[in-house]
């Protein structure tokens, strides 16, 4: 048992050098922006800057919107196959694995390649051109990162239904009279707060730090901005550097706690 533990100690301290390490050195140079100064300058300087706001602020609202499209499309989705059509599991969970197979860069292009002129059948034009306008290439920049949030917010709620009798609560509220809107807005989501909490910060971490779809879309958000940053600065990149990655953490620590509370919940409820 002595020399399991001594290992176990050894290998999570190694990983954990190894990823707190080049945070620490990307934190440390963040604070050296003045000669043998010490301090918080770089930051001072990044967050006195109207472009960061401003990119900062698109990102949070492609953000906030792309949570609320994948709710409204993954939720219904893993409900119904849950209760009606557990044979299609399989193949709803192939498809949410796709985004990990292709690259963001193959899905813009495939966007560019073909929003990019009208869509016509015959005579009849179904789509305009989506990308000669700023609010239709944000719907197409919103689609794309409804896709790269896709595994991460599927698996969420099919964890949370999984967890709660999706039956039994189903015929309960229509034995009640309840509509399928009803159910699903009122009975069965309340009771994924903690699986929707956990897919929302996931989406939102994707999408701030998200660089190639703003950038091939031409869209003023966050990921870009700090891309182009860098190229001329120094000390501010490693700096919005280190604030991506305290929001990301914080996050994380947002879905431990309200997951652990919501597990607690069960296990006392049962």
């Amino acid at each position: 048992m002595k020399r399991s533990t001594f290992w176990g100690l050894f290998w999570v301290t190694l990983a954990a050098l190894y990823l707190f390490l080049p945070l620490w050195g990307a934190f440390d140079f963040s604070l050296r922006a003045e000669r043998d100064v010490i301090g918080f300058a770089s930051y001072t300087r990044a967050f006195a800057d109207d472009d960061f706001w401003r990119t900062f602020i698109f990102s949070n609202q492609m953000a906030f919107i792309s949570i609320i499209v994948s709710i409204l499309l993954i939720v219904p989705t893993a409900y119904w196959v849950q209760l009606k059509l557990p044979q299609m599991r399989p193949v709803i969970e192939f498809i949410t694995l796709l985004p990990f197979v292709i690259p963001a860069i193959i899905l813009v292009f495939g966007y560019i390649k073909l929003y990019s002129r009208p869509i016509e059948i015959g005579p009849l034009t179904i789509f305009p051109p989506l990308t000669n306008t700023d609010l239709s290439t944000n719907v197409l920049l919103v689609a794309g990162y409804v896709v790269l949030a896709l595994p991460y917010m599927y698996r969420s709620v099919d964890n949370g239904l999984r967890a709660i009798d999706v039956q039994t609560l189903t015929e309960a509220a229509q034995s009640l009279g309840a509509g399928w809107f009803t159910i699903l807005f009122r009975i069965i989501m309340p009771n994924l707060r903690a699986a929707l909490l956990s897919g929302a910060l996931l989406t939102f971490a994707i999408v701030v730090g998200e660089l190639t779809l703003a950038t091939f879309l031409g869209r003023p958000a966050f990921g870009p901005y700090l891309q182009q940053l860098g190229q001329h600065k120094a000390y501010e990149p490693a700096a919005l550097t280190i604030v991506s990655f305290l929001l990301t953490w914080l996050a994380m620590i947002l879905i431990y706690f309200v997951t652990r509370g919501s597990n607690a919940q069960v296990t006392g409820a049962h």
